[in-house]
């Protein structure tokens, strides 16, 4: 048994002695059923992973409007929870679609050591069996994974994410357990969590996707920060609602409500006399919020400030959650009407970035800094830091979002045909749900090819590869394409996920996660053939 395995088996021991009683913190028979970890702890601990199935399991047992199943595995063979709450007879994804409800998934804990989105999911559901928010129910259905990570989450340490202030004893690690980081897998999907999850969204198609995390940047006076999805190919539409009603409703009514502030994220440049500047974070599709934008629906980010106390955390994450909601009921129609909407219009014909680059503010924005104080766990004696009252007005640009770099654009062509022998492109297509159908029989066709003049891999090592970047230019060719080749329209409601993941250059496609290394050396020809012409070759 190896190092790893002799940690989980242990922590599965003691988990097992927590959850019958036998332990700090273990339930008694004056709790209620329904409380977490960190409460019963006074916020010292965070919940495991055992806990968070019997919490869902005994939720669904106090309602009818309470539907628990699972959507996969992760490495070490936990299985996946999610939660289906609101007036469906159970949780298959027939069951759940077939309704007239607009669908919200929120997910937490995509890195093990950020908790705080966990516990107010749990906190979440419990106040819905207890009858609150009935009124969202009658336009929302509501789908919460709230242990994404849950490998991750079970490795809990009081050494990891350090200066974070509380749960003090400890929490899990960022990966999963094969080290991946399952945010920088939406594109690859290296990992069984990032797969499942991929098929999750297409098996229950929600509307909006809100993932919880919780950021150590910047040293920062707002309880927390939000994104929408970054990639400049996001449909306009789903950026506008976003960025001008919907998440200033949310800061709004926080503020109103409880006094705090809440802001894009963000980091200041390290450094002496560099100028501040508020920059957000990467904009490509590996990221959550990014892929949910590219599969045309609302996605979210939450980031709850890592120095604030854990029990405000979790607060502050479940006050954030509870206005995304109310927005979404109210306007349950307009946001389902959207997306069906944009999923009906083609991007053939228009200019998608292939490659991004942040664009500043047209003015300089006002950014509340914040400070900090360092103090010691009181268990482990390392140091953390804590947030003080202080609140810093900072003027700056605010590179909140991209544009497509210089020269970083192309056409959407009207289709990909990509070769049956390149397997690993095919299977990604398939897992990411794109559709496709082969050629019944070789045909001639007019269509482009991709000249390669330069090709280069990143020095370092990320999340296990050399990251590939290839230069070059379209160019006319007429080619005899044989049958059983993938034909892959672009008119198809992802087709700005397919533009991401078949063009040459796009920063986050297969090239780029080395799926035709070898394929795409200077002065080769990239295998994949694309077709401008509004009538393609059929399948």
């Amino acid at each position: 048994m190896t190092a790893r395995s002799c940690r989980v088996a242990a922590f599965a021991g003691l988990l097992v002695m927590l959850m019958l009683g036998c332990g700090p913190g273990g339930p008694t028979s004056e709790q209620p059923l329904l409380t977490t970890r960190a409460e019963r702890t006074r916020y010292e601990q965070s919940t495991g992973y055992g806990e968070v199935v019997q919490f869902l399991e005994r939720a669904a047992g106090l309602s009818d409007r309470v539907h628990v199943t699972t959507v996969g595995s992760t490495v070490e063979g936990r299985p996946l929870p999610l939660v289906i709450v609101g007036d469906t007879i159970d949780a298959r994804p027939e069951s759940v679609t077939s309704g007239d409800r607009t669908r919200v998934w929120l997910q937490a804990n995509i890195h093990g050591g950020e908790v705080c989105g966990k516990e107010a999911l749990l906190m979440l559901l419990r106040d819905l069996v207890a009858g609150e928010h009935d009124d969202w129910l009658s336009s929302l259905t509501l789908l919460i994974a709230p242990i994404y990570n849950a490998d991750g989450n079970e490795l809990i340490g009081p050494d990891n994410r350090p200066f974070q202030f509380g749960p003090f004893q400890g929490v899990g690690v960022r990966t999963n357990a094969q080290g991946l980081d399952l945010n920088r897998d939406h594109t690859k999907l290296e990992s069984p969590e990032a797969g499942a999850l991929a098929r999750a969204y297409q098996d229950y198609d929600p509307h909006v996707v809100v993932d919880l995390h919780t950021t150590n940047g910047t040293e920062h006076a707002y309880h927390l920060t939000y994104a929408p999805p970054l990639h400049p190919n996001t449909h306009p539409a789903i950026d506008a609602l976003l960025r001008d009603e919907w998440l200033p409703a949310v800061t709004e009514a926080i503020k109103a409500t409880y006094g705090w502030d809440v802001y894009y994220y963000g980091n200041t440049p390290r450094g002496a006399g560099t100028e501040p500047t508020w920059n957000t974070f990467d904009h490509r599709p590996r990221f959550n919020n990014s892929y949910v934008g590219l599969r045309n629906r609302f996605g979210i980010l939450s980031e709850a400030y890592a120095y604030a106390p854990f029990d405000e955390r979790v607060a502050a994450t479940l006050r954030f959650v509870e206005e995304v909601l109310a927005f979404a009921s109210e306007r349950a129609g307009a946001i389902a009407d959207l997306v069906d909407r944009i999923n009906g219009e083609s991007v053939v014909g228009t200019r998608l970035a292939t490659r991004a680059i942040p664009d500043r503010s047209a003015e300089p924005v006002e950014i509340l800094l914040g400070e900090t104080d360092e103090v010691e766990n009181p268990y482990t004696r390392a140091p953390m830091r804590r947030r003080l009252e202080t609140v810093t007005p900072t003027m700056m640009y605010d590179y909140g979002r991209f544009v497509a770099a210089d020269d970083g654009d192309e056409l959407a062509p009207e289709a990909y045909y990509v070769p049956a022998d390149l397997t690993a492109v095919v299977d990604l297509l398939a897992a990411h749900g794109v559709d496709g159908a082969s050629l019944d029989e070789e045909a001639t066709l007019t269509a482009e090819q991709f000249v390669i003049t330069g090709s280069s891999q990143a020095n370092r090592l990320f999340e296990g590869h050399r990251e590939r970047i290839v230069e070059g230019a379209w160019e006319p060719a007429e080619r005899l394409v044989p049958a059983g080749t993938l034909v892959i329209p672009v008119s198809q409601p992802l087709g700005r996920l397919v533009f991401t993941l078949l063009e040459p250059r796009s920063d986050d496609g297969a090239v780029n996660w080395n799926l035709l290394d070898g394929q795409v050396e200077s002065g080769s020809v990239y295998p994949i053939l694309r077709v401008l012409g509004t009538d393609p070759v059929q399948p």
